[in-house]
């Protein structure tokens, strides 16, 4: 591992076209060899390139950016939490495929994880083992499935069957709520996107899901763990003066800070310092949020540009707090064969 080396452990792919799901769901609007429009029904929903699928592409972007290996996880539009449990499950079956078909060219480097239909424990613990005996190192799921949050007893019971594997899980906030207020400005990526995952951390503490699953869950949340670092202080304040209401944890909730990872994809170093001496160093790893124009480019720039960080702890959040997080001794740093 030389010392530039970076693993990136959030990414998004989006396959070169897929089976029809039927009326009203994602297809792919492929408009050149390295363009391509997502679709949900007859609305656009978001511009692609290449990189989203080619591996050679996202090798070469990891290779400029000194990243040894990036998490491939699937683009959360494609969930399907809201879909009848046995649809959920096909689609997740067929992203999972065409996840590892993405990733084959680079093991090692491209580290797929799969997603499940969420909405049904049996069903989401299946196809999690299916994916995991296929070679997924971990798995993705959404920080909520309609009104149920992660303290859900189904959700709760996927935690532990992930656990019970020794498979990483990583949240990913989506389907934020829409509203006028929000449907300007990017405001629902902008504002709710953090809102809702600083939501679903209260959820898994105060909903007393760190009280049930084992501390050996690895999970980490996407986006810097939204704004929960900057009002932990505040959560706090309100366990101890209104106990009547939220004092639902066996602990406060600052005790729990251990018991679960973030990315760095904050952009600035005194966000990253706010994450760093709220939850640890130990708990911080580079994500990129690639191949999303929201995203860091180059990739783990923040980290870099924080003077703050001793080499220790530049280290631990560029590399091992990673290796570590997936359960791997070693990162392959080769570069694909053209």
């Amino acid at each position: 591992m030389t010392p530039s080396a970076v693993v990136d452990v959030h990414t998004h792919f989006v396959p070169k076209g897929w089976p029809d799901l039927g009326p009203g769901q994602p297809w792919l609007r492929v408009e050149s060899e390295r363009e391509a429009m997502i679709m949900v029904g007859s609305a656009e929903f978001r511009r692609i390139a290449s990189n989203c699928w080619d591996a050679e592409a996202r090798l070469s972007d990891m290779d400029a950016d000194g990243v040894a290996a990036q998490v491939v996880s699937p683009t959360p539009v494609f969930f399907g939490y809201g879909r009848p449990p046995g649809e959920a499950a096909k689609v997740a079956r067929i992203f999972n495929d065409l996840a590892l078909e993405i990733c084959a060219p680079a093991p090692g480097r491209l580290l797929p994880f799969c997603q499940v239909p969420l909405q049904d424990p049996d069903a989401a613990c299946d196809e999690l083992d299916r994916a995991v005996a296929a070679g997924h190192l971990g798995v993705e799921i959404g920080n909520h499935v309609g009104d149920r949050d992660l303290d859900d007893a189904g959700v709760v019971t996927f935690l532990q069957h992930a656990d019970s594997l020794g498979i990483p899980v990583f949240v990913h906030p989506w389907d934020m709520p829409a509203s006028p207020r929000t449907d300007r400005w990017m405001a629902q990526w902008l504002t709710g996107m953090p809102a809702e995952t600083h939501l679903s951390i209260i959820a898994m503490i105060l909903g007393g899901v760190f009280d049930k699953v084992p501390e050996t869950l690895r999970i980490c949340f996407a986006h810097g763990g939204g704004s929960f670092a900057f009002w932990l202080g505040r959560l706090d304040n309100a366990w101890h003066r209104r106990p009547d209401v939220i004092a639902t944890s066996q602990q406060p909730p600052s005790a729990y800070v251990s018991r679960f990872s973030v990315d760095s994809v904050v952009f600035r170093p005194e966000a990253l310092r706010v994450l760093v001496d709220t939850l640890g160093a130990t708990q911080v790893m580079v994500g990129s949020d690639y191949p999303y124009p929201l995203g860091e480019r180059p990739v783990g720039e923040v980290v870099d540009r924080s003077s703050f960080l001793t080499p220790d702890q530049r280290t631990a959040i560029r590399t091992n707090n990673a290796r570590r997080f997936l359960g791997i001794s070693e990162i392959v740093t080769t570069t694909m064969t053209k």
